[in-house]
């Protein structure tokens, strides 16, 4: 008897890298994990330069502040690998690459220690083994949390009382830390998620060891009150541009490097220009935090991803001005672009899209096959009632 056919998209278990690159409908994905999360102005400009000769030219900021270029051709990986690696953006090996899976904040602490903490912990991590491909870890050391929204599975941030604690994603409280021993707690913390069981299959998240009622000791502390989403504009720090679906060409980068400031990446598919008192007018850029599309959340989409049932960004686009809340459309019902629930999450299926009402796009669809021409008309019946 012949097996059933396997329905639903492909879960890989990994991230890609720069080293382990991941095929996609346009070529091979190669994601750039910048150190400390920035590049220098030349490091930008080089990153423009290897998009344009390697692959297609276009970049995706993703959810957890990396680059991603896209449509990178097998034959010039190689090539691609050693013009990052001249621009420092390359780690020794693939497992050190997998390792160095953390989000920093780009607001730095004022005590100075987000630096120290990440480079340590950097070092750490490379003789780690054993733990899941997307287990991540958060380094929120501002004088308030801004990562909460932002998949990781230990948090290292700040806390209520001031100083640090290290919590497991998906517990309320954490355990205090000092700059001194934040580094090796967060060692054993890792190791702790391995003895209890966190892996299975070669897979395993932190929240979901939490939600099993298997908490490590010592988690008494709360963390401080946290920061809301930032949005585009001016801020203390310099200027945040967004991307429009968190994604540009290369030729953006480009300008963004000309600026010469610092370019810190942030999960929210926002570039902050260190220091910078000033917005571009681009078309690729997104300065103002009353734009449409900040209202909605796409992925790549048909024929772009191998997992896409449907295209998601040109119907993203075109509901934007009329969204109420926030949209995801997503390509599959693996919901990469976004994780979390949503207001309202459209999933493309062979037969259309599907309507979610304040869910993930895992979740049961309350309408099913939506041509794109009935979307519109469907959510305003779903937002009525």
């Amino acid at each position: 008897m012949a097996e059933p056919l396997i329905k639903g998209p492909a879960i890989k278990g990994w991230c890609p890298g720069a080293l382990r690159p991941m095929e996609s409908g346009d070529g091979w994905l190669v994601r750039i994990r910048p150190p400390m999360g920035e590049l220098t102005p030349d490091q930008a400009q080089g990153v423009a330069k290897a998009a344009l000769a390697h692959g297609n030219g276009v970049i995706d900021l993703s959810s957890r502040a990396n680059l991603q270029l896209r449509g990178v051709r097998e034959g010039a990986h190689a090539a691609l690998i050693d013009d990052l690696r001249a621009l420092g953006l390359v780690d020794a090996d693939e497992v050190a690459e997998a390792a160095r899976n953390i989000v920093i904040t780009p607001f730095r602490d004022e005590m100075g220690y987000t630096e120290q903490l990440v480079q340590a912990l950097t070092v750490a991590l490379a003789g780690l083994r054993g733990l899941p491909g997307k287990f991540g870890f958060a380094v929120d050391t501002g004088a308030h949390p801004v990562l909460g929204g932002v998949s990781a599975d230990i948090r290292l941030e700040s806390g209520a009382d001031g100083g640090l604690i290290l919590r497991p994603d998906g517990h309320a409280l954490g355990r205090p830390v000092t700059p001194e021993n934040a580094v090796s707690e967060t060692v054993l913390m890792a190791h702790w998620f391995l003895a209890q069981g966190g892996v299975q299959d070669g897979r395993g998240r932190m929240a979901a060891l939490i939600a099993r009622g298997v908490i490590p000791h010592s988690c008494t502390e709360a963390p401080a009150a946290p920061l809301p989403a930032p949005m585009p504009g001016l801020c203390a720090d310099g200027a945040l541009v967004a991307l429009t679906f968190g994604q540009m060409r290369a030729e953006t980068l480009a300008v963004l490097a000309a600026c010469d400031h610092i370019l810190r990446l942030t999960p929210w598919r926002m570039i902050l220009m260190l220091g910078a008192r000033f917005l571009l007018d681009h078309p690729d850029l997104i300065t103002h935090a009353d734009d449409p599309l900040l209202r909605v959340t796409a992925c790549t989409g048909a024929p772009g991803c191998l997992q896409a049932l449907g295209p998601t960004r040109a119907v993203a686009r075109a509901l934007a001005p009329d969204v109420a809340g926030h949209l995801h459309v997503s390509g599959c019902a693996k919901g990469c672009a976004h994780p979390g629930p949503t207001d309202t999450t459209l999933v493309a299926t062979p037969d259309g899209y599907d309507l979610i009402r304040r869910g993930k796009a895992c979740d049961t669809p309350h309408l099913r096959g939506l041509l794109p021409n009935q979307i519109a008309d469907a959510m305003k019946v779903h937002h009525a009632t």
